[in-house]
């Protein structure tokens, strides 16, 4: 195995823009620093809340029901805590995701790309460290820059890889060799990682990250192998810092 670490993005606010970055600490039994951080819940949303704090997808806004949050980038300012989003559609706002006023402002400026014949966005939570990931533990996506080709290979496109919302993106390896991973602990920088299971995808990716329109049958495209699945999730095992170039080992 051979491959490198080509990219670090992180989603401040669950499935409203991505950022990348050079290079991140990660903690044991952590998500990415400030990734899912917060997340917009719905008003259709029944806010069933685990010990931790965490809730299921389901009760948040996101792009498998809105395809047109798909298209927003983010910068997140961890000194002043201030959230910059911008949209091809709506523009530019900044932001404190943990100020009354400044969700109301948010709110406003995003209803107008969701779709108003479902759930509407309603209220933004925080959650510290843990995250708004899409797993019931805290996780960190791996993904693979080569299965990425290999799906716009079968739908005979050039695919963004922003399609997927994943973390941590690898250079240099065979298609779907991430899968073998499953089970065994890895080792990107100095943290050291335990791949635990596949990542099912949804109608989110069918989206292009650009314009917000779903224009690719992603899933389709999956289900010529046998499944819906791409990319794997891990937990951190050894907490260090990861920058982009480091090589990925198997332990």
């Amino acid at each position: 195995m051979s491959g490198v670490l080509k990219d670090i993005w992180r989603h401040p606010l669950k499935s409203h823009g991505r950022e990348r970055l050079e290079n991140i600490d990660l903690s044991v039994g952590n998500a990415m620093p400030w990734d899912r951080h917060w997340a917009v819940s719905h008003d259709s949303a029944k806010k069933n809340i685990d010990s931790d704090g965490w809730m299921s997808c389901l009760n948040f806004s996101r792009g498998s029901k809105a395809p047109e949050l798909m298209a927003i980038n983010a910068f997140f300012d961890e000194g002043l805590k201030e959230l910059t989003l911008n949209h091809p559609k709506i523009g530019e706002i900044k932001f404190k995701p943990d100020e009354a006023k400044d969700q109301k402002k948010f709110l406003d400026w995003v209803t107008p790309i969701c779709p108003h014949d479902r759930a509407l966005p309603s209220a933004i939570h925080a959650l510290p460290r843990r995250g708004f990931t899409d797993t019931p533990y805290a996780s960190i996506s791996l993904n693979n820059h080569s299965s990425n080709r290999a799906v716009g290979q079968i739908l005979g496109v050039e695919l963004s890889p922003l399609r997927w919302r994943g973390n941590l993106w690898f250079e240099g390896l065979a298609p779907w060799e991430e899968f073998d991973w499953i089970g065994k602990h890895l080792r990107v920088g100095s943290v050291e990682f335990y791949v635990k299971e596949r990542i099912k995808r949804c109608l989110a990716t069918t989206a292009n990250p650009i314009s917000g329109t779903r224009d690719a049958d992603t899933l389709k495209a999956l289900d010529t192998r046998g499944h819906q699945d791409f990319g794997v999730y891990a937990v951190v095992k050894k907490a260090g810092n990861i920058f982009l170039g480091d090589k990925v080992e198997i332990l």
